[in-house]
């Protein structure tokens, strides 16, 4: 009696199997491709934001250079000096030399570290905005081309010319985001208009 109760439980069961398998059965996907890297590199206002981004980090470094040969000869004079020593304590003219030495040094590397901080804002302020931009349009694409599924070309080990659809996002990128701000982060912008009350 048990052995058949539990024969008919799982004669119940494998029937029940294939219904339940065809009730979650998903649609056939429909891929489609999209070069993020090339989006991110030549929409129009992409280029605009990285020539502007360019022209930062290299107008950054000149300054560091600048810093580096207003500060870096004293320092080798103190070093010169502590070197003749010999050991010897410095007399309270060298002290006031190298603690003045050490604020001008002090200063030029917060005066560089508030502008690598700025350009790292800045550069995460363009890429908000046009990742902001770009989600809507590839959900867009996606529902215009009829694909269920889009991919990043950089993920894929390889994929056919066909389900690219990275010119219809880039024109659509172009026409509904022309510009961005090069500017930094609303919370970045705040903050820099607040330091200079508080000194």
């Amino acid at each position: 009696m048990t052995k058949f109760l539990f024969g008919t439980a799982l004669a119940v069961l494998a029937s029940a199997v294939p219904a339940a398998a065809s009730a979650q059965a998903l649609p056939q996907a429909v891929i489609a491709v999209v070069d993020v890297a090339r989006v991110s590199s030549e929409c129009t206002a992409c280029r605009a934001a990285n020539t502007q981004l360019q022209s930062q980090v290299q107008q950054l470094q000149t300054r560091s250079q600048q810093l580096q040969q207003q500060v870096q000869p004293e320092g080798q004079a103190i070093q010169t000096a502590i070197n003749a020593l010999n050991g010897k304590q410095p007399d309270a003219a060298l002290q006031a030399r190298i603690r003045a030495y050490q604020t001008r040094e002090n200063t030029a590397n917060e005066e560089l570290s508030r502008s690598q901080q700025n350009l790292r804002s800045i550069q995460a302020h363009v890429s908000q905005q046009i990742g902001s931009r770009l989600m809507p349009i590839i959900n867009q694409v996606m529902t215009t081309r009829r694909a269920t599924v889009v991919i990043d070309k950089g993920s894929a080990l390889a994929s056919s010319a066909a389900i690219d659809v990275t010119n219809d996002v880039l024109t659509a990128l172009n026409q509904q985001l022309p510009s961005v701000s090069v500017t930094p982060l609303p919370q970045q912008q705040q903050q820099q208009q607040r330091t200079p009350q508080g000194r």
